[in-house]
């Protein structure tokens, strides 16, 4: 996290080892376990198998598909220290919810520390800005390297505090 008086933006919470421009798999199960692989080697989460269980589960019971082509699965877990997400990207339509009515092509694998719930809020609230901002999800389709995305969610200004409007919508989304 950069300090209080420089802005926060999406690529704070990640990092280059975090993002998957090029995903293998081609369903849920699979894009979560490999962003969960990359979430365990980059020690943002602790043990892979609860943590890729928890978000798979949590996934199953309420899909996080987006109409922008962008899934949000999550997984809030005891042990881990810190807000975090992965980042996979597919060149093809992933098959992601029973009703695969949605062509998902980003998948944001977010790691929640059990005790967070504004940092949270405040992320949900920077990736629904960036879900309605088609000019930056062509930008992230079209990024060449990991660099380049890292470089579009750099665009992406996270809100200092919740405000009572910005808190109804994290938490009736």
């Amino acid at each position: 996290m950069r300090s209080s008086n420089t802005a926060v933006t999406l690529a704070d919470f990640t990092s280059a080892g975090l993002i998957i421009p090029h995903l293998r798999g081609q369903d849920v199960a699979t894009v979560i376990q490999e962003l969960s692989q990359a979430m365990q080697r980059e020690r943002r989460v602790p043990d892979l198998l609860p943590f890729y269980h928890a978000a798979l589960n949590r996934e199953f019971l309420v899909s996080t598909d987006m109409e922008a082509g962008m899934a949000f699965p999550h997984a809030r877990l005891p042990g881990l220290q810190e807000l975090s997400f992965a980042l996979g990207r597919s060149g093809e339509t992933l098959t992601w919810a029973t009703r695969a009515a949605r062509p998902i092509r980003l998948v944001f694998l977010i790691a929640v520390p059990a005790t967070d719930l504004i940092q949270y809020l405040l992320l949900i609230s920077g990736l629904a800005r960036l879900a309605k901002d088609s000019r930056l999800v062509e930008k992230l389709h079209a990024a060449q390297d990991t660099a380049q995305i890292l470089e579009v969610l750099q665009q992406v200004k996270l809100r200092n505090s919740l405000t009572p409007d910005t808190l109804d919508k994290a938490i009736n989304r």
